[in-house]
This record gives structure tokens, C-alpha cells and sequence, in this order.
């Protein structure tokens, strides 16, 4: 298993962090931006027509962005107990390296509510 390390490349579209997750660790996914498998996905597909690593660089407010708050991401988020507006945020005042280093530093793929 891959160990969790720091890098800002593993920060997927959303918010979420790619190093720390299970999948990815064993070899199973390549993580968000290299998942061409993950067409499926709104918020990625957004991110990469706007040509944004993540949605922290866009100027749309993540509690009011409606591929974050839409049925789906409400479900995840109870599901996992993920908050992925938090991560944006956290990406936001932080910038991504402080991101991956905290979420590396937690073990985490994300903030928890």
C-alpha cells in the first residue's frame, strides 16, 4: 500500500483528497485528474473545461455552486461525513500544499462534519 504523502497533484476537483484514499493507495484508481474513468463526474468535468485544478480557483461561492449542493453531493457527504465546501475553503485561505500536508498530516480524504 502506498504510503500518504503530501502532493498537491492528488487534490482532486472537488475538493476531496486523493492520496490518503484506500482506492487509491492499493493501486486501484490513479486519483481524480488521471481517472479517465470518472467521466461521470460533473464537478471534475466542470473543472476541467474551466481549466481549474480545483474549485477553489473558481469565483463561484461552493454553497452556492449547484454541483456541489445538488442530491448526489448531499448523500456523499452525509454517507462519509465529508465537507467538501470545507475543503474548498480550507484550499482557498491555505492555498493546496497546506491542504495536502494537513489532510496527509490527518490521514484523511477530507474535512470531516
Amino acid at each position: 500500500m502506498k504510503e500518504i504523502t503530501a502532493d498537491t497533484k492528488m487534490i482532486a476537483a472537488c475538493g476531496l483528497y486523493c492520496g490518503a484514499c484506500k482506492k487509491y493507495r492499493i493501486g486501484k484508481c490513479p486519483g481524480c485528474h488521471k481517472n479517465e474513468k470518472a467521466s461521470w463526474c460533473k464537478i471534475r468535468k466542470c473543472c476541467i473545461e474551466k481549466d481549474f485544478h480545483t474549485c477553489a480557483e473558481c469565483k463561484i461561492d461552493v454553497k452556492a455552486c449547484r454541483l456541489h449542493n445538488n442530491l448526489i453531493g448531499k448523500f456523499f457527504a452525509f454517507v462519509f461525513r465529508s465537507d467538501r465546501p470545507a475543503c474548498i475553503r480550507y484550499i482557498r485561505e491555505n492555498g493546496e500544499q497546506a491542504f495536502a500536508e494537513e489532510m496527509t498530516r490527518r490521514g484523511e480524504q477530507t474535512m470531516r462534519k
